[in-house]
């Protein structure tokens, strides 16, 4: 017996690999404060700011949250895949997670800070005891881990908020606004870490990598902690949505249509609202951080299921067979092409290679989006025509299972 392969799940997949680069190249290419803040490194052109408007209400967020709920998904195909081959699927799962992690480690310190592999092996170490709960089950944990994670970082907000307006107690004032100042420094407008970034990231590669193994180094468990609460809801909605048969492309495709319509009606009037609060604070650090990473998160796990909506319909209603397949190549090969993508842009921004680093504007970064896009779509169709899996899959199904695997295809018999 095998595990059954839905096109239409590596297809969306193939879309959130691609969706993923659009919300990361502002962090390729500028410093960190930019990625969030479109005035850290000085006033920005209209232009640039339209381009900032249009990613943080239909992008930001919502890739990687695709890209989540697809690891939720997932995993449960290789759990059920491990059973069918009588193999121990806890055994599959763990391993794979444990050197999922390493894989996360050396991307964080050697490629590019902005790896979220290590997180989802965190993330995955949980996930396993979630595999055998009903949809319904599985959205009451979803719901669970969201309110936690939205919460801790809502209150963290809201503490910065009374402190800006000088609400605090006399007692925490100080303490609270020199916490507000170094936050101004770090991601408010004309930040003071912008030029340190881009001294950093001008540099060689080793003094690249000095800064992440030392001023860097925990950075990895960071992230853990202040993400995993909203990742972990993420990957339970994407089992959830696979159980339901949503991912799998087996609904009609009047009712994706209908989900992806409610869902933006529901999600794009308040992330408009929020960008325009930001933009009437002269985008302080304090409405920065809080609309990108708590007030808008529920409207972004909205939008995420609604973008997942859309794409299936899409594909089921427009795309022709040509192009599903291109998209399901990309999709088998995300592993590959998202580590892929990391090296390109790392090498074509930073000074040891190209040292175009914060000198592209917002709005032509998506230009090297394109590029990107146009070669995964090119190259990894004829590479699964020839081998089982992308360089990286393989790699890590060898190294998961402990043994090399088979890698090119058998030719047809003759």
């Amino acid at each position: 017996m095998t595990t059954a392969r839905y096109e239409s799940l590596d297809a969306i997949r193939g879309v959130a690999v691609m969706g993923i680069l659009a919300m990361n190249i502002a962090a390729f290419a500028l410093p960190f404060a930019a990625y969030s803040n479109p005035v850290a490194g000085g006033p920005a052109s209209g232009l640039d700011l339209g381009t900032w408007f249009f990613n943080f209400v239909l992008i930001d967020s919502k890739m990687r949250g695709m890209f989540s709920m697809l690891f939720g998904a997932s995993t449960l195909l290789v759990i059920e895949s491990a059973a069918s081959g009588n193999r121990s699927a806890a055994g599959a799962h763990y391993s794979r997670m444990v050197w999922l992690g390493i894989f996360g480690l050396i991307h964080f310190y050697f490629i590019w800070f902005g790896d979220i592999l290590f997180l989802y092996a965190m993330c995955g170490l949980l996930l396993f005891a979630f595999r055998n709960l009903s949809v319904k089950a599985l959205t009451i944990w979803a719901v669970a881990f969201f309110v936690v994670g939205i919460g801790f970082l809502a209150l963290g907000w809201a503490t910065m908020a009374l402190t800006e307006a000088g609400r605090m107690p006399a007692d925490l004032a100080a303490e609270m606004n020199a916490g507000l100042a170094e936050m101004n420094a770090e991601m408010g407008p004309g930040a003071a870490s912008y030029a340190k970034e881009m001294a950093i990231y001008l540099g060689s590669y080793a003094s690249i990598v000095a800064h992440r193994t030392g001023e860097m180094l925990t950075e990895p468990l960071v992230m853990v902690l202040m993400f995993l609460w909203e990742t972990m809801g993420l990957m339970l909605v994407g089992m959830a949505l696979f159980k339901s048969r949503m991912l799998t492309g087996d609904w009609e495709p009047a009712r994706y249509r209908k989900w992806a319509l409610r869902c933006f009606l529901i999600g794009i009037p308040p992330l408009v609202a929020l960008a325009l609060y930001q933009a009437s604070s002269g985008f302080s650090a304090v409405s920065t951080f809080g609309a990108s990473l708590s007030l808008s998160a529920p409207f972004d796990i909205v939008m995420t299921i609604g973008w997942a909506a859309l794409i299936m319909w899409l594909i089921k209603v427009k795309a022709n067979d040509a192009v599903r397949a291109r998209l399901a190549a990309t999709g088998r090969m995300a592993f590959t092409n998202y580590l892929t993508t990391s090296i390109v842009m790392t090498t074509i921004f930073y000074g040891y290679g190209l040292g175009l680093f914060g000198g592209v504007g917002r709005t032509a970064l998506y230009l090297f989006c394109f590029g990107m896009w146009a070669a995964m779509l090119l190259w990894s169709r004829p590479w699964l025509e020839r081998f089982q899996y992308g360089p990286l899959e393989w790699l890590w199904r060898s190294l998961a299972r402990g043994a090399i695997q088979p890698m090119r295809k058998a030719s047809p018999a003759q």
